[in-house]
């Protein structure tokens, strides 16, 4: 089974930008596809973005759509969410997750808090 493990969350300005890393352990991920998503206290988990196993597609959620970018090093076993031009919505705790058939079916790690605020 992959264990998870997300980091790079910040507090950061209005426009700023910060890189998320999703380290894999255990289990390739190299065969499954992977997201990132988001959480505000006491709300469920919004598909932010989600990368095929290659990571030759990618797809977006429309709030994020031009601003963030999803990526992955299958040799690393990372999944990376470049944010930019972040706005105060898109604070939240992120998590990464594996993707099957379009659900996400490992189990929710910690995440990490993005807080975007003046």
């Amino acid at each position: 089974q992959v264990q998870l493990a997300e980091s790079g969350g910040a507090l950061v300005q209005p426009g700023g930008s910060l890189r998320l890393s999703c380290a894999a352990s255990g289990d390739s991920i190299s065969s499954y596809s992977m997201a990132w998503y988001r959480q505000v206290s006491e709300k469920v988990r919004d598909l932010v973005a989600s990368i095929s196993r290659q990571g030759t597609s990618t797809s977006y959620d429309d709030s994020v759509k031009g601003r963030f970018t999803i990526s992955r090093d299958n040799a690393k076993s990372t999944v990376y969410l470049q944010m930019n031009s972040l706005k105060p919505e898109d604070t939240a705790v992120y998590y990464c997750n594996v993707l099957r058939r379009g659900i996400a079916v490992g189990s929710w790690g910690q995440g990490t808090q993005v807080t975007v605020s003046s």
